[in-house]
């Protein structure tokens, strides 16, 4: 028996005879697993099933099954215990009118939780009252991990909603709307739809967007076995730990160079360019007054900083602030979702034009995804993402419009934030192919 399993018996064991006071059991692992994070998720049959990497690498993450579940965050800090955390995400439009079917969020605690944090690793196991019900899901864990195989699909059809004179036509009519003063910036977004001739699944999308997309956070969220969200997005929402937090403005982007010495240009040319740090700035405004009530001070750095990504250059300034005694994750996410970077500015103005004029409902594409706990919290965006369906690929990008945006550039540019995970499906295959 491998020394994991060896570990799993010995976490059952102790959950058999844990006490009635105890909620949380922790098994260490002396070495690392002899199969990789995401082939383990793969192979079990607990739902629903969560995987999370921290940007910084440093935290991975794969937790299944629900003790107990939320569609809102709040009441879950009264149910927590120090170690725990409550894994999940918060939609973009979810039960609103447009989009009725989808979820405003889904947070739960987590039956089992396998963790890395550097190089240290650990089996966990939440407990409520009824016992069995965790024995019953770690019982379950199958011994048998399979490597996932290779993306094999090919591509037969792409379909883009809106097509790309619709989205002349959007561009257009957020231009004027900016005239007109109806609002400062509009993020238009694309869904693109890819038809394929055999099935995909979530985890080869993402472990090969995990071994390709570097510098992101990277989340698969499947709460049954047919729909799974996934994503390798490079966007920080926010981190909290005790009362220090982090968020940044991520907003101006161009595409990577064909060479050292294009790229440079490139990034020159970003790094300059005013509608850009025009941009960049309305994102920075955006938070540090939705953050004013609920923080005691707040720095945000001077100059715009280059991030570069496989496809993509982006524009980033970091903001730190100390929160206001009692300031926790419900209220962070209200007033941070959505920033000005996926939706606009004003909020409720930007929001209403693309309720009644973008043709698809978001989902949980730009909404958030990540953990609480009562000492600590981080959310990344849900950008560079997709919803998986068996032999249907939904992926989305968007694009802010603000004085200076030119339609077919901003669709160029959506081509480039999709190559992020179209590219790993099929190299070959043009955007512009119509089904």
């Amino acid at each position: 028996m491998s020394h994991f399993y060896r570990a799993l018996t010995q976490l059952i064991q102790r959950v058999k005879q844990a006490k009635d006071d105890e909620f949380r059991v922790t098994q260490p692992l002396d070495e690392k697993p002899e199969f990789d994070l995401i082939d383990w998720l793969d192979s079990q049959p607990i739902y629903p099933k969560f995987y999370w990497q921290s940007r910084n690498t440093r935290e991975e993450v794969v937790a299944l099954g629900t003790l107990y579940s939320f569609s809102d965050i709040a009441p879950a800090y009264a149910i927590l215990g120090d170690d725990q955390r409550v894994w999940g995400g918060r939609s973009f439009d979810g039960h609103t009118e447009k989009n009725q079917r989808c979820m405003p969020s889904f947070f739960f605690l987590p039956q089992i939780e396998l963790i890395r944090f550097d190089n240290q690793w650990t089996l966990a196991a939440n407990l409520n009252r009824e016992r069995h019900r965790t024995l019953a899901s770690l019982q379950k864990i199958r011994k048998e991990v399979r490597q996932i195989l290779p993306i094999s699909a090919h591509i037969k059809s792409i379909e883009h909603l809106p097509e790309k004179k619709d989205w002349g036509n959007m561009v257009e009519r957020v231009l004027n709307g900016i005239s007109n003063q109806e609002f400062k910036k509009v993020v238009l977004a694309r869904q693109t739809t890819v038809n394929l001739d055999v099935p995909l699944s979530a985890t080869q999308l993402l472990k090969a967007s995990h071994e390709a997309n570097h510098h992101s956070y990277h989340f698969l969220m499947a709460l049954d076995k047919k729909h799974s969200f996934v994503g390798s997005t490079p966007e920080c929402l926010y981190s909290r730990y005790d009362q220090e937090l982090h968020t940044e403005a991520l907003a101006g982007t161009i595409g990577r160079g064909s060479d050292a010495a294009q790229d440079m240009e490139l990034a020159r040319w970003l790094s300059q360019d005013e509608k850009n740090l025009n941009e960049n700035q309305y994102v920075v405004d955006d938070i540090v007054e939705r953050l004013s009530p609920h923080v005691e001070s707040i720095e945000v750095e001077t100059d715009a900083r280059l991030v570069r990504l496989r496809q993509l250059q982006h524009l980033k300034r970091d903001i730190n602030a100390r929160l206001n005694a009692g300031i926790k994750g419900v209220e962070l996410l209200g007033a941070l979702q959505p920033t000005a970077a996926v939706a606009g500015l004003p909020r409720k103005e930007a929001k209403q034009f693309i309720e009644k004029h973008e043709p698809f409902a978001r989902g949980w594409y730009a909404g958030s995804v990540g953990f609480v706990s009562h000492k600590q919290a981080e959310f990344c965006v849900a950008i560079r993402s997709a919803l998986v369906l068996d032999k249907v690929v939904k992926l989305y990008a968007g694009a802010g419009i603000v004085p200076g945006s030119i339609a077919d550039v901003e669709w160029q540019e959506l081509n480039k934030k999709l190559s992020t995970l179209l590219s790993l499906i099929s190299e070959n295959t043009p955007l512009g192919v119509a089904s």
